[in-house]
């Protein structure tokens, strides 16, 4: 009797299914995946429009920075320009109240960080009502 040999095949893994399957879950996740970013904090930006004076003014929190960067609140100076001082400041003036308008007046040459810490501050503890002072074309502060 005569035996024939056969030799042996190695064997083989076919990766096409796999790789069209996660192909296939890329781009599902690329699809349905948002990108869009929601904002943590409304800001009431300014208008370049005249508006009317208005003859009463509500209780509100003022905070200016001027162009070195010191902090004054309701004109009350700041230690210093750090997150927890400026916490702990607008914590003592407005109490649990988040409600109460925050105005942030920054001079022009005021570095972007401080009024972005500012804001940040703001968002972190709750105010939803935070206004951006400017000036007028016309010379008059909003």
């Amino acid at each position: 009797m005569k035996l024939q040999h056969h030799a042996k095949e190695d064997p083989t893994v076919d990766l096409t299914s796999l790789i069209d399957v996660v192909f296939l879950l890329l781009i599902f996740f690329m699809v349905s995946t948002t990108f869009e970013r929601q904002a943590l904090m409304k800001v009431d930006l300014p208008e370049a429009s005249v508006v009317e004076d208005r003859t009463e003014i509500p209780e509100s929190l003022e905070l200016v920075i001027d162009e070195e960067g010191r902090m004054f609140l309701n004109d009350q100076r700041l230690i210093d320009s750090e997150a927890r001082t400026i916490q702990a400041a607008i914590e003592q003036a407005a109490g649990e109240n988040r409600e109460i308008p925050l105005i942030l007046r920054a001079d022009r040459m005021t570095s972007h960080h401080h009024v972005v810490t500012a804001m940040d501050v703001a968002a972190q503890m709750g105010f939803s009502n935070l206004s951006i002072a400017t000036d007028r074309a016309d010379g008059l502060t909003e």
